[in-house]
Parts: structure tokens; C-alpha cells; sequence
């Protein structure tokens, strides 16, 4: 029965490695050093939402064996309506993640440098971080290969390393058991909590991974028969995800400190309390939650461009191959010389706030169209859920916006 459940897991597991990456882990962090346990309520309800959302996407992939950006291509009749969606998706997605990807490699640096300590070089001013090409090239070979069977493999190899590091860590530092269950099913609004609050659903429900995981299960199934092994999947995976979030805030709730600014500084606070042990599965973690974002935030990127533009072609086509490889190439540069693109960042924060609420509510217009999805369409609880759903990402998406120009 495992055995059978393993094989047929992938997009599922790629979505969780996609959502938690260095900003997830960072804000876990701070959230439980702030106010330990009292907000693992907050990422069970992302991991709720999450999981509804993205068992909507995989259904759309399943049926309609195209991705949600094709979809939305085709069906938005409206040519202006159909254009702004497009260039909104694109600005989003594809320059969005562009300018993330620096973090998400930058985040796998702090891993390897927990352990191995820094490996700079200075070119007169300037300074290269080599680490940053390591894990680069990493990146580039799985992508490269392009062969979705070995590269969801690696990505699921590296995601059960992930969630085994942290896990590990959260269970060193003996936590109180009623008082994570406490976190987790009362609701609590400590004094200053309320961003922390919004950034820990932001981080999890995360627009881009609806496109990845259309694109996903396209690649891994194509019968409707599997859509069964789909769900139990985008379950698992997500509700493993969400475990892996949760142990991070728990490991950072054992430390009284105020210095800790990230999960770096959380594997040497941990090492004084409970050894080295503690810090080198941190920074394990770290180091795979990295790598994994790094390598999902390119393949999401290639496939919006596709679906967008209408290219043709697998992951080994020409088009495919020249938006992540660019993609990853300014990830690499921006986090080797330590360049952050700020404007850029920011110009991409307010098109994802504005990109969350709109493709929500998209994919609850296309989860009802008979047409599209036939006899599995939408129930009446799932769109109750979805429209509770969109009220959330309607205010998160306000929020970051407002926050991005300086309303907050």
C-alpha cells in the first residue's frame, strides 16, 4: 500500500517544495520567536486553503489536460479582458519570480554556509558568492535534463530531506505537546501579530503554484481514473508541507532570543541548547527548501510562458529551455554579488497582490464550466469553500499591496 502510494506521488510533494522556500522559513522563524506557538493556527488555516485551492487546479490539469494559463487563454472571449489577464499573469509569474529567485537561492547559501561557513571571493570591490553558482548549476542540470520523471524525483528526494531536517529539529527541542495543539485549534491575536498573521497565509497560498500544478499533473497523469491519485496527493504533500512549516515555528518558539532575524540564526541559537545536532539538520533544511524553491520558480515561470504565449512543446523545447534558463541566470548573478533588486521586487509584490484574488476567482468561474470539466465540476461545498477562500486572498492581496506602497 506505501509502496503503491509512493509511486504515485510527485506534483503534489513539487508544490510544497514550491511554497516553502527561504520566505516561508523566515517568516516561520520570526513568528515563532515573536510569539511561539500561539500562531500555528494560522498556517492550519493556510494548509486548509492551500489544499482546496490546489485540488481545484490538479482537477482542472487532470480533465482538460492543459495548464490554467491555456485555459484561461482560451476561454476569456473578452480580448481586452483576455489581454490585461495575460500581461498581469506574466508580470507576476515571470517577472515575479525572476525577482525571487535570488532569494530562493540566496536561502540555500544560508544552509551551506551554516555548515561549511562562507565561500567568497573579492574581485577588487567586488564580491562573488561561488556557493550561489553551486547551487545554480544543481539547478541547471535537473532543469536541463528535462525529463519530468527524474526531476520530480530529485525534487521529491529533496523535499522528504527537508521535511525529515526539520522535523527532526522540532521534535530535539521538546516541545509541549498541548501547547502546540493549543496554537493550532485557538485562535489567538497576540499584540503586533496581525502581519505576521497575513504573511503566514501570503507565503502559503501562492498564485503561482496553481499554474505549476495544472502544468504538473498534465505531465504525470492522463486518465480521469487517476484523478483519485491526484487528490490523495495534493493531501499529503500539502498537509506534509504544512508539518514542515509548523516544526520551523515550533523549533524557533525553544529560543528566548530576540536576535534571530532567520532560520540562520535560528541553527546557531539552537546549537548552544541542543548541540550541533540541531543546527546541521537546520541548516539541512534550509539548504533544501533553497534549492527546491530555486528549481520550482523557474519550471513555474516556463510554464505560464507557455500557456500565455502559446508555445509549443515540452520541457526540452527551445522556448521552454530560454525562460527558465534566464530566470535562474539573474537569480544566480543578483544572489552572487548580492544585487536585490528592489523596484523590481516590489513592482512584482503588487502585481501578485493584485494576481491572487483575480486568478482565485478565475479558477472558481472555471471549476463550474461544464464544458471545460464535464461531470467533475465544482459541488456546492466546494464553491461555499472557494468564495470564503477568495474573501481571504481579496484582503491578503490589499494588504500587500498597500503594503508595497508604504500604507502599512
Amino acid at each position: 500500500m506505501i509502496k503503491k502510494w509512493f509511486q504515485n506521488i510527485g506534483p503534489g510533494t513539487l508544490v510544497a517544495a514550491a511554497f516553502i522556500g527561504p520566505g516561508t522559513v523566515t517568516l516561520c522563524t520570526l513568528a515563532g520567536v515573536n510569539f511561539g506557538f500561539n500562531l500555528l493556527w494560522a498556517m492550519l488555516l493556510s494548509i486548509i486553503a492551500t489544499i482546496i485551492l490546489q485540488e481545484m487546479a490538479a482537477r482542472l490539469g487532470i480533465i482538460s489536460q492543459k495548464g490554467l494559463s491555456e485555459v484561461i487563454r482560451e476561454e476569456l472571449k473578452n480580448p481586452i479582458l483576455n489581454q490585461f489577464i495575460t500581461i498581469l499573469i506574466l508580470s507576476a509569474i515571470v517577472v515575479g519570480n525572476a525577482s525571487y529567485e535570488a532569494g530562493n537561492i540566496s536561502g540555500g547559501i544560508l544552509g551551506l554556509e551554516t555548515i561549511f561557513g562562507e565561500f567568497k571571493y573579492n574581485f577588487g570591490d567586488l564580491s562573488i558568492n561561488f556557493m550561489s553558482i553551486i547551487i545554480g548549476v544543481i539547478a541547471f542540470v535537473l532543469l536541463y535534463i528535462g525529463n519530468y520523471k527524474f526531476l520530480e524525483k530529485a525534487l521529491v528526494t529533496l523535499v522528504l530531506l527537508m521535511s525529515f531536517s526539520f522535523v527532526i529539529t522540532a521534535v530535539v527541542t521538546s516541545p509541549n505537546i498541548l501547547q502546540i495543539l493549543k496554537g493550532m485549534f485557538v485562535p489567538r491575536f497576540p499584540d503586533k501579530s496581525l502581519l505576521t498573521i497575513i504573511g503566514l497565509i501570503g507565503t502559503t497560498v501562492v498564485p503561482y503554484n496553481l499554474f505549476l500544478h495544472a502544468s504538473l499533473v498534465k505531465e504525470r497523469w492522463h486518465k480521469k481514473e487517476d484523478l483519485i491519485f491526484a487528490k490523495k496527493d495534493t493531501f499529503i504533500s500539502i498537509l506534509l508541507g504544512g508539518l514542515v512549516s509548523m516544526s520551523i515555528i515550533v523549533s524557533a518558539a525553544s529560543i528566548s532570543s530576540t536576535n534571530i532575524l532567520n532560520a540562520a540564526d535560528l541553527a546557531k541559537g539552537l546549537a548552544p541548547l541542543y548541540g550541533d545536532f540541531a543546527k546541521y539538520f537546520l541548516a539541512l533544511g534550509l539548504f533544501a527548501a533553497g534549492i527546491t524553491s530555486a528549481i520550482t520558480a523557474p519550471l513555474a515561470a516556463a510554464y505560464v510562458a507557455k500557456g500565455c504565449l502559446g508555445f509549443k512543446g515540452g520541457l526540452q523545447s527551445k522556448s521552454f529551455r530560454i525562460v527558465w534558463i534566464i530566470i535562474l541566470f539573474l537569480g544566480v548573478l543578483f544572489s552572487s554579488i548580492g544585487i536585490k533588486p528592489i523596484e523590481i521586487i516590489k513592482f512584482a509584490q503588487v502585481a501578485n497582490g493584485m494576481l491572487l484574488p483575480v486568478i482565485a476567482g478565475i479558477l472558481l468561474w472555471i471549476m463550474n464550466k461544464k464544458n471545460i470539466l464535464e461531470n467533475y465540476v465544482n459541488s456546492k461545498f466546494q464553491n461555499i469553500l472557494g468564495f470564503i477562500i477568495l474573501a481571504i486572498t481579496i484582503f491578503l492581496g490589499a494588504k500587500g499591496i498597500l503594503k508595497v506602497i508604504n500604507f502599512l
